[in-house]
């Protein structure tokens, strides 16, 4: 995996963003313009994030155009930037030098003394926001990359004048070994983006080498695989988990509602702190003993640490409740794989509703074929669950996976023949307003764009009920 170093941008002044709507983008913009930079960009279409780059002072191209790197001397580009897309021919055949942008934000995180890069197959978003969240409001000027919007800080990042950065470590297609973590996070390893790493063992391996680049581990001591890919480093280590053998624990935890759980935070066998949480699930009273320890770790007190757990409501699209009408309470969460969707529709069955819905939009054709068994398992568990057409993002289908090879083998579940994306969509969103009734929680999954399904729901309940 090859890492760049401050090399590439030296003597650079014009840097222009292919892509520069994408959550991931938005924070490298923010840092390079008070970096100095001169920052251009372009995207397709119009959202919140680019009137957020523009009210920066860059300038932002609709639509993706040869002409539009003209004078730059670095390129940046997405992942999701397709290779017969104009703009990035135009780049690549430039002579200026061309980076996508996991390669930037691993020449960013090298700027850092204390880069605290936060990795894991399931809450790196969560455990990143409540970090930053509690780092932030407890006046410490941080940089923060994050991988949803948090409204602390009013999107998917900050730049800050301190020597530390919170970041997202994503292990997609071992993005995460471009990194220069001086913490790594380890919050759980499982079996993910199988397309590319073929097996278990080498996702393991592949976190193994991304500890091992960090000068000291944050490590779930719970979880069988994460303690694989820790050893054999000779790193200072601290562990997190619900068993008291971890040097952070919570302790005496109990649910008060639906939302709030009070819990104890102890370190090294003593109480810490009280905390309180305002997001459901037990699944996050982990999460966030995992950040109360990297927190500490990079210089917050217990005040801090329970002030900022208290304030912290979630980053955008985990468990969001977007509206209730009649009763009916509509939220949506991103989570998307077989590990995020049990303990969220684990953490819902317990929250008292009459009846939990779940509409969930698989990702990825073969995540969707090569977890299948898992997928029905999970999905199994709320009363009513509805498929959507399967978003293949940057894969063809050829697993020869469709929606309905979940939804036979869910007992209830429904899905409909219409793939065609909106009008999927329309129906999904038409039977789960029809049918859901008073006290129901209606559950939107997934983290292609099956939000939009939400507000659909939204829009149809309020239409029916006269709203």
């Amino acid at each position: 995996m090859r890492k760049f170093d401050d090399d590439v941008l030296k003597d650079k002044h014009h840097i222009h963003m292919i892509g520069i709507g994408g959550s991931g983008m938005y924070p490298l913009a923010q840092i390079l313009k008070a970096k100095g930079y001169h920052i251009t960009g372009s995207d397709n279409n119009e959202t919140d994030t680019l009137k957020a780059v523009r009210a920066m002072g860059i300038e932002v191209f609709l639509g993706q155009r040869a002409e539009n790197i003209k004078g730059a001397d670095l390129i940046i580009h997405t992942a999701a930037i397709m290779q017969d897309n104009p703009e990035l021919i135009a780049a690549k055949a430039s002579g200026v030098p061309v980076l996508e942008r996991s390669d930037l934000l691993g020449i960013v995180t090298s700027w850092y003394k204390n880069a605290v890069c936060v990795s894991g197959t399931h809450g790196k978003t969560t455990v990143t926001s409540m970090i930053t969240q509690i780092l932030k409001q407890g006046g410490m000027d941080i940089t923060a990359y994050i991988g949803g919007k948090l409204p602390i800080i009013g999107g998917s990042g900050c730049v800050g004048t301190s020597d530390t950065m919170v970041c997202e470590a994503c292990e997609f297609v071992d993005h995460f070994l471009k990194l220069s973590p001086d913490i790594a996070v380890v919050l759980n390893v499982d079996a993910d983006h199988l397309d590319y790493f073929k097996t278990l063992d080498n996702v393991i391996a592949s976190f193994n080498k991304f500890c091992s680049l960090a000068g000291r581990i944050i490590a779930n001591g719970d979880d069988e695989n994460t303690r694989k890919a820790i050893s054999g480093l000779d790193k200072e280590t601290v562990t997190f988990g619900n068993s008291e053998e971890n040097d952070w624990y919570p302790k005496n935890v109990s649910r008060v509602n639906g939302l709030l759980t009070e819990f104890d935070i102890y370190h090294k066998g003593e109480l810490f702190t009280h905390a309180r949480l305002h997001i459901p699930g037990i699944h996050n009273v982990l999460n966030a003993v995992a950040a109360a320890a990297a927190a500490y770790m990079s210089g917050a007190d217990a005040d801090m640490i329970s002030a900022g757990l208290d304030s912290f409501r979630g980053a955008k699209r985990r468990f969001e409740k977007y509206g209730e009408v009649n009763g009916i309470t509509v939220c949506d969460d991103y989570g998307h794989h077989p590990a995020e969707l049990e303990a969220t529709l684990r953490a819902a069955a317990d929250m008292g509703f009459n009846k939990v819905w779940a509409v969930f939009q698989p990702f990825t054709f073969s995540r969707t074929a090569l977890l299948l068994d898992d997928f029905i398992r999970v999905l199994s568990i709320p009363d009513r669950c509805i498929i959507t057409a399967i978003m293949g993002s940057r894969e063809k289908n050829t697993y020869n996976i469709y929606d309905k090879d979940i939804g036979e083998k869910v007992p209830g579940a429904v899905w409909f023949e219409e793939q065609e994306h909106d009008a999927n969509f329309e129906l999904c969103a038409e039977y789960a307003a029809e049918h859901a009734q008073s006290g129901d929680l209606i559950l939107t999954m997934g983290c292609g764009d099956v939000n939009k399904c939400a507000w659909l729901i939204l829009d149809k309940l309020k239409a029916k009920y006269k709203q």
